[in-house]
């Protein structure tokens, strides 16, 4: 029998599409003695070694309350409007947008810190004639490694876990961070200055860069 063929050339079997993903899990239910092979078969469908960028938008409370939540969607559409193609500049693609944060691949951790700086430069810049209860502020979490990519629409992995972590619950207004699994995979250095942290999280030690500004 002959694999149908989807539009990118892929049989349909092996497309890393959410229809095979949910009909490989399903067969995990049905086929338990298969579960190790289901999931091997997985990894190799869906499996990537990426940097992971994720953007969260600062201040939705403060300007939500203040102006309103349609105040706060025209912010977010600004950001997009900067970052995205900072994003792609970069070698980059935007996977998903999901309120105000931005889930983003990348093939080295070095494009990723990249498209980082160069969103925030933009923002900055944008600021200096934004009124200062609309200006634009994103934090900035990276990670590095095995992620689940769902037809570039959407992620699962540790790693994406941890970036948007350090993305939307721990970075500061302008920060970038990064995983030490992303720190390590750092090879272009020259102009790139980092110091670590620590931070214990519900008794668990959660180690971070942060990246220093020119």
């Amino acid at each position: 029998m002959v694999d149908t063929i989807s539009d990118n050339n892929e049989p349909v079997a092996r497309h890393n599409s959410r229809e095979t993903l949910e009909r490989l899990l399903s067969e995990m239910i049905e086929q338990p003695e298969r579960r190790e092979a289901i999931a091997q078969e997985i990894a190799s469908v869906f499996g990537q070694d990426k940097a992971i960028l994720v953007l969260d938008m600062s201040g939705f409370s403060r300007t939500t309350h203040r102006h309103g939540i349609v105040s706060f969607l025209l912010m977010i559409h600004q950001m997009r409007l900067i970052a995205c193609p900072c994003i792609t500049n970069h070698a980059g693609i935007m996977v998903k947008a999901e309120a105000d944060n931005l889930f983003c691949l990348f093939d080295t951790v070095a494009d990723a810190v990249r498209a980082a700086r160069d969103i925030t430069q933009r923002l900055d810049t944008v600021n200096l004639v934004l009124p200062e209860d609309r200006r634009l502020y994103a934090s900035v979490g990276i990670g590095f490694g095995h992620v689940l990519n769902i037809e570039d629409k959407d992620l699962f992995g540790n790693e994406v876990n941890l970036a948007s972590k350090l993305g939307e619950d721990v970075a500061g207004q302008g920060a970038v961070l990064l995983t030490p699994e992303a720190f390590s995979h750092l090879q272009e250095t020259g102009d790139i200055q980092a110091r670590e942290e620590t931070l214990n999280i519900s008794g668990l030690s959660l180690s971070y860069f942060i990246l220093e500004k020119k």
